[in-house]
């Protein structure tokens, strides 16, 4: 079996060898290259979209064929480059939250799909207890490896986090640094603070 990894390096350098032939202009040769690659790509995906339809034309074991199709790993990335995924971006959005689920709860941490309207996905991540600032990144990391393996076709990801303000009282020298307060300032959240107690 081809290697998942490896696969998506390999359609990650076709987008990319595509787009350097896109920059070029003026030169025949280079026209010529990217007619012939546009064709390809137009013979091959007519072959598999009538590949689809003929599985799809067989009834329930067809449409079986053509679910698992759409998770294998490998093939997931073939359809999807050519618009064949049997899935919407809705359901694989979801798909991919799911499986981001038990990584994201190691840190402590839930994402919740907020929305998506034309390709933009918006998802809130929320983390529980206190958390380094490495927590937000990795939870950050996670999101966007899930959601792009199973919809590299969105056409926008927003990922919203929590407040960043300190509930708790407590102002980190970090905060004072990139925000310094004036010193009535910090009397004053002084003040708060003992006539919390």
């Amino acid at each position: 079996m081809a290697n998942k990894e490896a696969f998506q390096e390999k359609i990650r350098q076709l987008g990319a060898r595509v787009g350097e032939l896109e920059e070029i202009k003026g030169d025949a040769g280079c026209a010529g290259t990217r007619e012939l690659i546009q064709l390809l790509l137009e013979v091959h995906g007519a072959g598999l979209e009538r590949m689809m339809e003929i599985i799809d034309e067989s009834g329930t074991p067809g449409e079986a064929i053509i679910a698992k199709a759409g998770k294998d790993p490998i093939v997931r990335h073939l359809l999807l480059l050519y618009s064949l995924h049997p899935e919407d971006i809705e359901t694989r959005v979801v798909k991919a939250l799911d499986l981001a689920g038990p990584r994201l709860r190691k840190h402590n941490s839930e994402v919740e799909l907020l929305g998506i309207r034309d390709g933009a996905v918006q998802v809130k991540v929320s983390t529980s207890g206190h958390a380094c600032g490495s927590t937000g990144a990795t939870v950050r990391s996670i999101v966007e490896e899930c959601i792009y393996d199973f919809a590299p076709d969105l056409a926008s990801l927003e990922i919203l986090g929590q407040d960043e303000a300190p509930s708790s009282g407590f102002v980190s020298l970090e905060s004072l640094i990139k925000h310094p307060a004036s010193p009535d300032a910090l009397a004053m959240q002084g003040a708060e603070m003992c006539g919390a107690d």
